[in-house]
């Protein structure tokens, strides 16, 4: 596995065509997906296993409750999956 830091994350998610719609503190490629935002790793894992022809996954803000934004209080949030033309569609509820 190979870790890149960049300094404009940005201009980084839009070379990788990740909407900004979608957009959240974190931008990482995994093979051939775009992953944006605090995506679970079971989500991921899923996504690897199944291929489906997406984009990547995208979990837009920070939701509290959302891997690394643990607290006192949680909300319900959806990791979406991101299609190439940008638009979306529910990948998992959590």
């Amino acid at each position: 596995m190979k870790v890149t830091e960049v300094k404009d994350v940005i201009a980084q998610r839009e070379r990788l065509r990740m909407p900004t719609s979608v957009a959240s503190c974190h931008t990482a490629q995994v093979g051939k997906y775009v992953l944006e935002g605090h995506i679970p790793a079971e989500d991921i894992k899923r996504l690897l296993a199944e291929k489906p022809a997406a984009l990547g996954l995208a979990v837009p803000s920070m939701p509290p409750g959302s891997p690394g934004m643990d607290g006192p209080q949680s909300i319900p949030y959806n990791s979406l999956l991101v299609k190439a033309d940008g638009s979306t569609s529910v990948f998992a509820k959590h």
